[in-house]
């Protein structure tokens, strides 16, 4: 992987008022605001709402991916790279590699904040598989948004990205914790990668519906697999036509 492409992918990102705002901001006000109004000083309500939202930065930071690479394609500058000596596979690992940086704020920010104005504390091991757990889980929602960014039109990202997170956000527990879903809901939610995401770090806040470790891993791994191979699938299919 080319080490000034991702450093050039990680400086564009961050030069993007809208994705600070949407990815780092936007989440740190969401978990104050559903804190104050649902958690009323219960530190484990307040700690399951910090998860979602830290999910939730993630999301967004992911789904930037296939927005950049819309508009790379839209513009030949995709077929230009490929002229280059960098691979498809430096490519395509370095907007994934980028997307799971730019996260990283998110995925500290908003802890910082839970710790500071909502009381929620953790030993060291949890704040450990808190912040990896949730970091390495995204990594089909990175692939996601890197196979929406091969179909999609610069024009057309933003409404889709808007639809597959808002639905997945609510479908998945991001938005109504999986708590106070109904149980039709709650058996849907399980569909999306959104919800194994939350279920791998659940459990450091709570024992109230949760999953095993393995459980979540195995789901999220099939995710990452299936994802994978059509990225893949859909780059080359491009590559032949240049």
């Amino acid at each position: 992987m080319n080490p000034t492409y991702l450093k050039t992918e990680i400086v564009r990102t961050f030069r993007s008022t809208r994705f600070v705002l949407f990815a780092v901001a936007f989440p740190v006000l969401m978990f104050l605001l559903q804190a104050n109004v649902f958690a009323s000083g219960q530190v484990n309500i307040a700690g399951v709402i910090m998860v979602n939202m830290m999910a939730f930065g993630t999301f967004s930071a992911a789904m930037t991916s296939g927005a950049k690479l819309a508009i790379e394609r839209s513009t030949g500058w995709q077929r230009q790279l490929r002229l280059t000596p960098l691979s498809g596979a430096g490519y395509l690992g370095g907007k994934a590699v980028s997307a799971m940086l730019v996260a990283l704020p998110s995925l500290l920010v908003v802890p910082l904040i839970g710790v500071l104005f909502q009381g929620v504390h953790l030993d060291a091991a949890g704040w450990l598989r808190l912040v990896f757990g949730v970091w390495l889980g995204a990594i089909p929602l990175v692939l996601l948004g890197l196979l929406l960014g091969q179909f999609g039109t610069p024009e057309s990202m933003q409404p889709l990205n808007m639809i597959v997170m808002m639905g997945m956000g609510f479908l998945g527990g991001l938005w109504i914790p999986i708590d106070g879903m109904p149980s039709w809901m709650a058996d849907l939610a399980q569909v999306t990668p959104t919800y194994w995401l939350i279920q791998l770090v659940r459990p450091v806040v709570t024992d109230h519906l949760t999953v095993s470790l393995p459980a979540a891993l195995g789901v999220l791994a099939a995710w990452t697999a299936v994802l994978g191979t059509l990225v893949i699938r859909r780059y080359r299919k491009d590559s032949a036509r240049v």
